[in-house]
């Protein structure tokens, strides 16, 4: 496993993302409301939404496209839809706020 630094909580505000590549995957990353960092491969599974420019709501994302709505916990689209994105570890460095993913 790889742990990688990819930037800083304090640079993504709540219920906010940001994204970064990771060769040539997009991840997004999300700020939720609780504090928490999720990092989700940022392409939905239905028709390529970019989900970094959906809306956050509670522990899900709603893509942009076409609503579909995706747990950032698990990457299980929620029913009625099917499906599932790549999720990546995150651990936020409680002194300097960094966050680094593990792959």
């Amino acid at each position: 496993m790889t742990k990688l630094h990819v930037g800083h909580i304090q640079d993504i505000d709540k219920k906010g993302s940001r994204t970064f590549l990771l060769g040539e995957i997009e991840i997004a990353l999300f700020h939720l409301s609780d504090g928490s960092i999720h990092a989700v491969e940022n392409s939905c599974p239905h028709k390529q939404g970019r989900l970094s420019e959906g809306m956050v709501c509670g522990t899900a994302i709603h893509c942009p496209l076409h609503d579909w709505k995706i747990d950032l916990r698990s990457g299980k689209v929620q029913d009625p839809d099917e499906g599932c994105v790549h999720t990546y570890n995150t651990e936020v460095d409680p002194a300097s706020g960094a966050i680094y993913i593990t792959f």
